[in-house]
């Protein structure tokens, strides 16, 4: 049984800075990016303001993940990240996950946790289902990322108010041809 995967807030918080850094109506200031942490049940409470940038340059570097041409374009980039990381893979224990691995030595900064975390936990998802499962929304002028952790996978879009609109549009198209 796997304890994490593609499910796990390592992606879901991946895809939150991406879109938080990277997208158009993102917010990156360092109160967003310490309510991002606390969403996605990091330790939020280390978040230093000084935090912030080194938060912002993982969010604009993992952007080039989610909008990897291909396959082996995102294996790349991922394992010449792994090899910049400093990961020393360990058993943990605190609420509220239970026994889980991290990826970074245990005296490591929360900025270095958490991009050893994201960077793990987006490599299990492309072992498990390639890029398939991540991108750029497909709704007209949005510039999000999603990572599909539906179990269907066809997932397209960042959000469900991206799908209905991109629906409504093309129904709307439809009814006048």
């Amino acid at each position: 049984m796997r304890i994490t995967g593609y499910k796990s807030h390592g992606v879901a918080a991946a895809v939150a800075l991406v879109n938080a850094v990277t997208s158009t109506d993102g917010d990156d200031s360092a109160d967003a990016l310490r309510e991002l942490l606390r969403e996605n049940e990091f330790f939020w409470q280390q978040f230093e303001p000084g935090d912030a940038e080194e938060f912002r340059r993982w969010g604009r570097t993992l952007r080039r993940f989610f909008d990897a041409a291909d396959l082996d374009e995102a294996m790349r980039l991922l394992n010449g990240l792994m090899l910049e990381l400093p990961l020393h893979p360990h058993l943990a224990e605190h609420d509220p996950h239970g026994i889980h691995m991290h990826y970074a030595p245990p005296s490591s900064r929360l900025p270095v946790r958490f991009r050893a975390t994201t960077l793990m936990h987006l490599a299990e998802l492309v072992v498990e289902h390639g890029i398939d499962r991540t991108g750029v929304c497909d709704a007209e002028g949005c510039d999000r990322v999603y990572a599909d952790t539906s179990r269907a996978g066809r997932r397209r879009f960042c959000s469900e108010a991206c799908a209905n609109r991109t629906n409504v549009a093309a129904f709307r198209a439809r009814k006048r041809g």
